[in-house]
């Protein structure tokens, strides 16, 4: 079988080049296990979280590669003052959120979702980035935003610093700061995603970026995908969809059928979740958001919170029609709970024929 290993795999310590993003912890550890780089996601877990998360995975996989990602936007409020917040979102908003509980009857819980256990805010970020900075973490991704007063401490600390970007001025601003690596994440990607596709943004990134390496995200799902990605200049590939399909992952059951069913054009942008753009899977939530009578969801952190409580509830409660998960267009390439092993078990077998090919 053709040896897939690139100049950033050596680097880094993988035998395979992918990257595969989880906020499921067992799966991040899994996908190190088996070859590829895990990177958990961790923007809404606390400090103290992200401590022991950060412990298991060096305790767990040691000298293999692994990594977080953190999502520190521009313009994040100073304080994780939920009050203030709250004070400042408008009525017509609350009456939107307070129908769409009545129509579906939402039971309120009293309990908090995972966007509104805390106020993303400057505060919390730099709470999270110093437990960070103390740890032995091999690899920190930045989801949104390059701040220097991150990625230069965690250089420092012998860090790779990894920033994900939808447009080359991106890159450009993430390669001054210092960046190691840089994810081109096209239009096709679940999740906060930009408005330019794959195909049209990685050579552009690739040409931007120079020797410093690229790695291609979005509507990756097969062994086709990732040869193609090498083709543009990408030295590895950032996965998210497919591990939603893993059984390290823990997907709701209701959201795997979801998931299993859907084809690429069932995801939709919406930024009724957190004010940012987030391609999900199609659900009542996105519609209702969708609609003419509903308000403009408002920005990151204010959306977060004003439906974030809701949001968990209708999570806790199985709120089935309201029900949904981020995901890429990717998705229409899974209709079957696996495992992490497989996956990367196939795309290593699909990868390695499709570059056989090309050089036959």
């Amino acid at each position: 079988m053709t040896n897939l290993r690139t100049p950033l795999c050596d680097e880094l310590g993988a035998r395979l080049p992918v990257f595969g993003f989880s906020h499921s912890l067992d799966a991040a550890i899994a996908i190190s296990r088996h070859g590829g780089i895990g990177i958990w996601g961790a923007t809404r877990s606390t400090p103290e979280e992200i401590e022991i998360a950060l412990t298991r995975m060096h305790d767990e996989l040691g000298d293999l590669p692994y990594g977080i990602d953190l999502v520190i936007p521009p313009g994040m409020p100073d304080s994780d003052n939920r009050a203030e917040i709250e004070a400042a979102i408008p009525d017509d908003h609350r009456t939107f959120v307070d129908g769409l509980r009545a129509r579906f009857d939402i039971p309120d819980d009293g309990q908090p979702g995972m966007r509104s256990r805390f106020v993303r805010s400057e505060e919390s970020a730099r709470a999270q980035v110093e437990v960070v900075m103390d740890s032995h973490l091999p690899i920190l991704a930045l989801g949104i935003g390059s701040p220097e007063w991150v990625i230069g401490p965690a250089k420092e600390r012998g860090m790779k610093m990894i920033s994900l970007v939808g447009q080359p001025r991106h890159a450009e601003r993430a390669l001054r700061a210092g960046a190691d690596i840089i994810v081109a994440q096209g239009y096709d990607a679940g999740a906060h995603t930009g408005t330019v596709g794959t195909f049209s943004l990685v050579p552009r990134i690739v040409d931007v970026c120079g020797d410093t390496p690229v790695v291609a995200a979005g509507g990756v799902a097969t062994g086709r995908h990732i040869a193609a990605a090498m083709a543009m200049g990408a030295q590895a590939v950032w996965m998210g969809t497919a591990w939603l399909f893993c059984e390290e992952e823990h997907t709701h059951p209701a959201i795997a059928a979801k998931l299993r069913a859907a084809e690429s054009a069932d995801t939709v942008i919406s930024r009724a979740d957190s004010g940012k753009t987030l391609r999900q899977v199609r659900s009542g939530w996105s519609d209702a958001w969708a609609d003419d009578a509903a308000p403009a969801p408002l920005k990151m952190p204010y959306q977060d919170i004003l439906v974030g409580d809701v949001l968990g509830q209708i999570e806790r409660h199985e709120i089935e029609p309201l029900m949904h998960s981020p995901a890429g267009q990717s998705v229409a390439y899974f209709d079957e709970m696996t495992t992490v092993a497989d996956v990367l078990d196939r795309l290593e077998t699909e990868t390695a024929a499709t570059l056989d090919r090309f050089r036959a």
